[in-house]
């Protein structure tokens, strides 16, 4: 018999509705965009996030069921991001999903942002344990082992500074590109030249740590003391030269930490996910390694409701209910997470 769960993401500035049956197969995926409303300020501002999500989520939630000429009654839970994001924007989510999920007498389930993006590869292929997952987004840069559904180990992978996306943006407002600056940056750098050897931060030995900070501060400060000096870059050369710092840390940390667990497979999630040359490089330092190596496309990488339904299928069939006190999680973190779906075992 088929299972179908409606997912509800708004944790920051796509607010998006998606049904997916068995939690493999997308029936429906509507996104609203945001992002012309937040240009003009070079990046999200919470409180407006929040008033679009509030203006579109029961239309976007129409159009899903349009889509798909079904109702709610066909639906068997509904799957919702709680955490981690912005507070305002989780809220709008999380509320839509209560009385929906509470005025049908469906089961409701609260879903974590990055198990969300890491389920996106769901979507493409079944997954083969244990796996590693590279997560690399705006807010978070890390290494997930997965030795089952559900069970998510932070491997001593997280960001010590600013995350990869983070740094992408930082950079990205320093040569004035438009928001959101990531994918102009990767674009730039497919046409330009590395003309800098930028920092590359591998900290102490046998760490899966990462941190950009101070590769963004060298890309700042080599701008600006050009400046000082009269002399000018190529935005494509910084770009090349930028990306190149990144890409190198990220591939060569994943390829490490999956020969040092023996994973069956590597994937790759998050915004950042998306980026050409993160894509080229991992598919080359891995096409002779054991593992497997996916990709959600690219339409799945950003903010999607269709994630939160895969993972949301996961938790239903764990037998993970929440509570209708379910509330915005902000700072919700991935072993908490965690914690909680392997205790429905």
């Amino acid at each position: 018999m088929s299972e179908y769960i409606l997912g509800i993401e708004t944790s920051c500035d796509e607010t998006a509705v998606a049904i997916v049956k068995n939690g493999k197969e997308i029936v429906a995926n509507v996104v609203a965009s945001q992002i012309e409303s937040h240009k003009r300020f070079g990046g999200v501002v919470p409180e407006i996030a929040s008033r679009h999500h509030v203006e579109q989520i029961t239309m976007v939630l129409e159009e899903a069921f349009k889509e798909t000429e079904m109702t709610i009654d066909d639906i068997d839970a509904v799957a919702v991001t709680e955490g981690p994001g912005l507070v305002g924007a989780l809220l709008v989510g999380v509320n839509a999903a209560k009385a929906l999920a509470f005025a049908h007498q469906k089961p409701l389930i609260g879903v974590h942002h990055i198990a969300g993006h890491i389920y996106a590869n769901r979507l493409v292929k079944e997954f083969s344990f244990p796996l590693l997952a590279l997560v690399v987004s705006g807010g978070h840069t890390e290494l997930v082992l997965m030795k089952d559904h559900g069970d998510f180990e932070i491997i001593g992978g997280e960001t010590r500074d600013d995350a990869a996306g983070e740094a992408y943006d930082k950079v990205a407002r320093t040569l004035k590109l438009p928001y959101p600056g990531g994918p102009k940056i990767d674009q730039l750098a497919q046409e330009g030249n590395m003309v800098i050897d930028f920092p590359r931060a591998w900290l102490e030995e046998g760490s899966f740590d990462f941190s950009f900070s101070g590769l963004k501060s060298a890309v700042i400060n080599t701008l600006h003391n050009a400046k000082q000096r009269g002399e000018e870059f190529r935005q494509e050369d910084i770009a090349t030269s930028f990306q190149a710092s990144v890409v190198d840390v990220l591939v060569e940390k994943t390829y490490l930490a999956a020969k040092h667990y023996q994973v069956k497979q590597v994937i790759v999630a998050g915004g950042v996910a998306a980026n050409k040359g993160l894509r080229a490089a991992m598919e080359a330092k891995f096409k002779k390694s054991k593992p497997e190596l996916l990709f959600p496309p690219i339409s799945l990488c950003t903010d999607n409701a269709a994630m939160i339904a895969a993972a949301g299928s996961v938790a239903f069939k764990q037998g993970h209910r929440a509570d209708w006190d379910l509330n915005a999680n902000p700072g919700l973190s991935m072993e908490k997470y965690s914690q909680r779906m392997m205790s429905c075992d």
